[in-house]
């Protein structure tokens, strides 16, 4: 027998099994991606008093998250009254922000409003939003790494502006880069944070005729109601706003994007105008809101720990 080619035999036959085999078992499935987890977070404005009301809400904040969950809060501006700080070693920010809100030991993010600004509200004290930025380096919890920026937590993009600078013209960059970061984006959900609200029921009113003064700029708010329109209607699912002390999820929307007012956070106001509303409550207390793959839940709660009202949106 001639082994040679009974070896070469072998062989070949060896090939011709090893191929079979390869090309008739299935090809193994990539790993499935992960789900992301579930996002929990508060909304609340015009916080920066120092008073009762102020603890009271920051209670029933604690109480929710020990209920709920919370992953971190966002402030939406007027973070301190009457007229911002100084430094950032300024005590006020031990006296309206670390002493309310201990014990509740998740990040914050804040937004500037015309108050922080400085000048009574005016806002026209263009270098003390600074200080809130440079009080960042100075707490664990406190997260402002400019007066606008982005952020993403599993699924959620969001979107931090500053709308002072918007009412006073001064959003060149802002308007650029905010949105370039809308269009990079590939979050499942886009969230925008800011003090002034497109539309509203409180005393301030719509963005473009904010305190009756239509066309009297820069008090109007039409540097505001630019930036929705030409940067964020439309692009963002959920627009988040404070700067009337009331609590509001507007019936409008702003070509798709919904809006939400929740600037009850140390006191309450009046509500004066028309715009339908789905909930709207004069009373201080907060949004708690849910994100859970396609689904975003958000909960007007009162200072009680009751919840006020619900909402549901859903994506594919």
């Amino acid at each position: 027998m001639d082994m040679s080619r009974l070896t070469r035999a072998t062989v070949l036959w060896l090939l011709a099994f090893s191929a079979c085999r390869a090309t008739t078992q299935a090809p193994s499935a990539p790993p499935a991606a992960p789900s992301p987890r579930r996002v929990r977070f508060i909304a609340v404005g015009d916080t920066g008093r120092g008073n009762a009301e102020q603890r009271q809400v920051a209670a029933a904040m604690k109480a929710k998250c020990a209920a709920e969950g919370c992953d971190f809060v966002v402030l939406l501006g007027d973070n301190f009254y009457p007229t911002g700080v100084t430094s950032p070693e300024d005590p006020q920010f031990q006296e309206k922000f670390e002493q309310p809100y201990a014990g509740l030991d998740v990040p914050f993010y804040p937004v500037l409003g015309n108050h922080d600004y400085g000048g009574n509200g005016a806002g026209d004290e263009f270098s003390k939003g600074a200080h809130e930025v440079g009080y960042t380096a100075r707490s664990a919890r406190w997260r402002m790494p400019s007066p606008y920026h982005h952020f993403r937590v599993e699924n959620v993009e969001f979107f931090a502006t500053d709308t002072n600078l918007q009412l006073y013209g001064q959003d060149g960059a802002q308007r650029r880069d905010v949105a370039q970061w809308l269009a990079a984006s590939t979050a499942t959900w886009k969230v925008s944070l800011g003090h002034h609200p497109y539309l509203s029921n409180g005393y301030h009113g719509n963005a473009g005729a904010y305190d009756g003064k239509a066309g009297v700029q820069p008090w109007d708010g039409a540097g505001v109601k630019s930036f929705f329109d030409e940067v964020l209607c439309g692009r963002v699912d959920l627009a988040l706003s404070g700067h009337d002390h009331n609590r509001q999820w507007l019936e409008p929307t702003c070509r798709g994007t919904e809006l939400v007012v929740s600037g009850a956070g140390a006191s309450g106001s009046a509500l004066k105008q028309t715009n339908p509303a789905r909930f709207q409550s004069a009373s201080v207390g907060f949004l708690w809101v849910e994100v859970e793959g396609g689904r975003l839940t958000g909960e007007f709660i009162g200072l009680d720990g009751t919840v006020e009202f619900v909402r549901t949106l859903t994506r594919p």
